[in-house]
Formats: C-alpha cells, structure tokens, sequence
C-alpha cells in the first residue's frame, strides 16, 4: 500500500518537490526558523539592549524585534529598555516645550544624565544574567 501523502515520481523518475505555501510563487525558498540564542547570546543582547539606551531607543528597538522570539531573557530585558527609553523620549519632548520658560533645558539635561546612569546600571546587571527594572518607566510594552 503506498502513502496517498507521498509525492510521486515524474516521468523521467525523479520525486516532485513540495508545493509551495499558500500565496508563495513556486520555486520561493522556503522560510526558515530563526536559531534560537544560546545563554551568552541571550545575555549580550540583553545588555547591548540596555547599553544601547545612552544613543537613543533605536537600538533596543532594534534588538527586541529581531530577538524577541529567540531568546526569553532578551525579550523580558529589551523590552524594559525600550520602555524606559520611550518614558526618556517623552522627557526629551517635555523638556523640548518647556524650554520657553528656561526650565527645559534643566529637564532635557537632566533626562540625558538619568538615561546614561540607568543604562550603564541596567547593562551591568544584565551581563551577570541578572533581571533589570528600571525604577520609573512607562511600560507601554507588555
């Protein structure tokens, strides 16, 4: 008995390949699942993730969507520091408005120095493998 599920040979003896998934052309590659990050992988992202803050939160953007799904413990840490940098961002255009009554440029200082200490912290904490939260941040990513 042969396996209705099997691909059958074409005239000239060779099996036909696979059919494509739905709505790729024929002949695409197939996608391939990202590897997932070993422990010390997982644990330098981690903490670029975090170190990346003093530039800005594109990097920990950056990191969280392309490493979210292959390790956990990158995840949990780029996302605490994108949601920190964000809560920075907002600081940042705070700051910005208010530098019509001189209080703004004290507010975006201040911000900037806040956002170097933290990250430096955070990025140490998270190369030991230990878990950082940021004692004040706007957690818009859960």
């Amino acid at each position: 008995m042969t396996d209705p599920n099997a691909s059958s040979p074409d005239a000239d003896g060779r099996p036909t390949p696979p059919a494509p998934p739905q709505g790729a052309p024929a002949g695409a590659p197939q996608p391939v699942a990202a590897e997932p990050l070993s422990q010390e992988q997982d644990v330098q992202w981690a903490s670029f993730a975090h170190l990346g803050g003093i530039v800005g939160f594109l990097p920990s953007l950056i990191i969280w969507l392309v490493f979210k799904d292959r390790g956990s413990f990158t995840n949990a840490e780029a996302k605490e520091a994108l949601n920190f940098q964000i809560t920075i961002v907002f600081a940042y255009i705070m700051g910005s408005i208010l530098t019509v009554i001189l209080i703004g440029a004290f507010i975006v200082w201040a911000a900037w120095i806040v956002s170097v200490v933290f990250s430096i912290i955070a990025f140490l904490k998270a190369k030991d493998g230990q878990h950082y939260r940021y004692p004040f941040a706007i957690r818009l990513i859960k």
